[in-house]
């Protein structure tokens, strides 16, 4: 029998994790590297025929399954479909997010709640049902933040609101699983612009990162990449940290 070395084996092999707005752009990347990197993938979102053909691309041990982060009992469906077929959540991935052009005296209410329902409400509810099936045995929750949450973007008055709660709620979660004795690390991600659906529809970022108009937007296997440490065990003793990706575009 061939013996497996610690170069053949993967930085997930073992580990189950569940990546929300899995259709396409991060959340598709990130799905994509962690099933390469030996992760059974749930991959979830509300556009089913991108999301199934998503996952069927990636192949290996994904799986695509129909949700809306917004709506609680859809979670509560979720982790039990996770934990009957698979016996363990590892970890989770909150990428779903929505994103509308706004300043704070022209924004919608329709588009300040839909925003806030998505970013804000979807990730506390994600949050919720993780601890709970991690906690008797550990795990990390990925929370996708943005740049927003750490430098005022005037366009994006609801977005930058959503992202600050989701920072503040990852904070919170590290402190309660510390104090709790639980082993369960809670971090956020916080991208600048990148080369995704949702950056393309909100429209051309070149007055947002002035002063650097010819500022490459990122690329989403940089995203998968910081996702993949945050999820392994190599990030065992980071908790609570707000991790910009951006190029240092946050310093500016």
């Amino acid at each position: 029998m061939q013996n497996i070395t610690e170069a053949d084996m993967g930085r997930m092999d073992g580990k189950v994790v569940i990546v929300t707005g899995a259709a396409a752009g991060l959340g598709e990347a990130d799905a994509r590297l962690l099933a390469e990197e030996g992760a059974t993938v749930v991959m979830t979102d509300i556009n089913v025929a991108a999301g199934e053909a998503a996952a069927a691309a990636i192949g290996g041990r994904t799986e695509f399954r129909a949700h809306d982060v917004t709506v609680e009992a859809q979670w509560e469906d979720l982790f039990a479909h996770v934990l009957a077929r698979h016996g363990r959540v590892d970890g989770l991935v909150n990428n779903a997010g929505f994103a509308t052009v706004g300043a704070i005296d022209n924004v919608t209410e329709a588009d300040w709640r839909k925003v806030m329902a998505v970013s804000a409400d979807g990730t506390m509810f994600g949050c919720k049902h993780a601890v709970r099936a991690m906690r008797g045995v550990g795990g990390s929750i990925v929370n996708m933040a943005s740049l927003s949450s750490l430098r005022g973007h005037w366009r994006f008055t609801a977005y930058c609101a959503a992202k600050g709660a989701v920072e503040s709620l990852t904070r919170a979660i590290a402190v309660y699983s510390l104090d709790e004795g639980l082993k369960i690390r809670c971090n956020s991600l916080h991208p600048s612009g990148f080369d995704t659906n949702m950056v393309r529809d909100v429209g051309p970022l070149a007055k947002e990162l002035k002063p650097f108009p010819d500022l490459e937007l990122g690329k989403p296997i940089d995203i998968a990449r910081a996702v993949l440490f945050l999820l392994s065990d190599e990030s065992h003793y980071i908790n609570g940290v707000a991790l910009s990706v951006d190029n240092g575009l946050a310093q500016c």
